[in-house]
């Protein structure tokens, strides 16, 4: 097959895992935003003040995440033994009926505590959901990617996670700009919800014209000959505990700065520099659009000088940025919020670009999707979860930043402490990781990579 057609197929690829995940990401985000400018006016009784009323509704956000550890643990576990894009299709309807559902829920105001408790069911169903996908999608790409660029091409997928957050701010923008405020409160916010089921179409469509990656194709073939069935998370966590438990480490200051910059400086712009959402949107827009183009640069740069010293610059930028950030953003200057906001992704980007490749390099093929699910996911309940929780919370308490730029310049700490643990592994060859594992396991050579 010649160079051209490879590149093809690979772009092919690229498309499908970033359709679902936009898709996905788009969905995650509006439920972030709702969560402050929505739910907590309509689906929460009233507290003592604004803080109260938003800490209850991502008490219900960090529901999601949650789940999310599940749904990796679930979808590693068949991704790994039946392949990765049937998993990806489902994963994709489930966060899209449960999406849609969220947007035909009746009020506090209509049906009392119902309200919030079918919200939590339907945020968990979307967690789930979500946790199963990213493990499916960045696998679909590097395990498709030439060893030389698959920190470049396994971070395209990364990439459309701020295309998803760009278009539900657009339809927030649109909603917000054109609805009075009681009209988008009663209905228009539903509209965002609902407009969900258009792009699933979408994205499902898409992911039906890509297969598996040979080497995932290959490795079952094997292990059908084989009679071997060496897959799951007891499997990964007994054989690999070293990859997972890095990976958790590297995800902390990942995960929570994403979760400060994109989701906790809206209630901070909005209860204490007192910021127009209009305006605040806008902001986190320009920024979305910087932190898409900056990701594949980032991963190319991890291609090219090694994964571990782009993380390290990342996590050294996140355990600074809350010390000059909320400055900037209690400026009230437009620019300076905006470019606040902007280098939070910037420096998030140089951590999240090269962990699909990374993480992808970190265990055999009979068991990768188990391993990356479950690195990546279970973090999330004790980071990304609670971050806009800790920080709302430290606001309330101490009604000063500087808290929260400490917490985070903490879990900068041991995402650091992480990747001094962490193998460089950039140019491996991921056939030659299955290897090391069969021989290293004393696996027969035809079931070295047995799902």
């Amino acid at each position: 097959m010649s160079v051209t057609n490879v590149a093809s197929g690979l772009r092919k690829v690229v498309v499908a895992s970033m359709a679902g995940t936009v898709v996905e990401w788009y969905e995650f985000f509006l439920y972030g935003t709702a969560a402050t400018l929505v739910f907590n006016k309509i689906f929460f009784a009233a507290g003592t003040s604004d803080l109260d009323a938003i800490l209850a509704a991502f008490v219900t956000y960090a529901v999601g995440f949650a789940a999310r550890p599940l749904g990796g643990v679930v979808f590693g576990h068949f991704g790994d033994k039946y392949g990765r894009k049937k998993l990806l299709q489902f994963s994709l309807v489930l966060v899209g009926v449960s999406t849609f559902l969220m947007g035909c829920l009746p009020t506090f105001g209509q049906i009392g505590y119902w309200a919030p408790t079918l919200l939590v069911v339907l945020r968990f169903i979307q967690g789930f959901a979500v946790g199963g996908e990213w493990g499916g999608a960045v696998l679909l790409v590097a395990e498709h990617s030439p060893s030389r660029e698959r920190g470049f091409w396994a971070s395209w997928p990364q990439a459309g996670v701020p295309v998803g957050n760009m278009l539900a701010t657009v339809v927030l923008l649109t909603l917000t700009g054109t609805l009075s405020e009681a009209s988008f409160l009663s209905w228009g916010w539903r509209v965002a919800f609902w407009l969900s089921a258009v792009v699933v179409l979408v994205g499902y469509y898409v992911r039906t014209k890509v297969s598996d990656a040979p080497i995932f194709v290959e490795a079952r073939q094997e292990a059908e000959q084989a009679k071997a069935g060496s897959y799951g998370v007891m499997e990964v966590l007994k054989r690999y505990p070293r990859g997972v438990f890095t990976a958790m480490g590297l995800r902390v200051a990942e995960n929570i700065m994403y979760y400060l910059v994109v989701t906790f400086s809206i209630t901070y712009l909005k209860v204490q520099v007192h910021a127009d959402t209009s305006d605040i949107l806008w902001w986190l827009l320009a920024a979305h659009a910087v932190h898409f183009l900056v990701i594949p640069y980032a991963g190319r740069l991890s291609d090219r000088f090694g994964r571990k010293p782009v993380y390290l610059v990342g996590a050294i930028g996140a355990g600074a940025w809350g010390f000059f950030a909320f400055p900037m953003m209690n400026s009230g200057h437009y620019l300076l919020i905006m470019g606040s906001i902007i280098l939070g992704l910037v420096i998030h980007a140089l951590m999240y670009a090269p962990q699909p490749a990374l993480m992808a390099e970190m265990f055999p093929t009979r068991m990768r999707y188990s391993g990356v699910s479950l690195g990546y996911q279970v973090t999330a309940i004790f980071a990304g979860s609670l971050a806009p929780i800790i920080a709302v919370k430290l606001l309330e308490t101490y009604d000063s930043a500087v808290p929260i730029a400490a917490y985070l310049a903490a879990a900068a700490v041991i995402t650091i402490i992480a990747l001094a643990f962490t193998r460089e592994t950039t140019g491996i060859d991921l056939a030659d990781v299955d290897s090391a594992d069969a021989q290293r396991h004393g696996l027969p050579t035809s079931a070295r990579a047995a799902v």
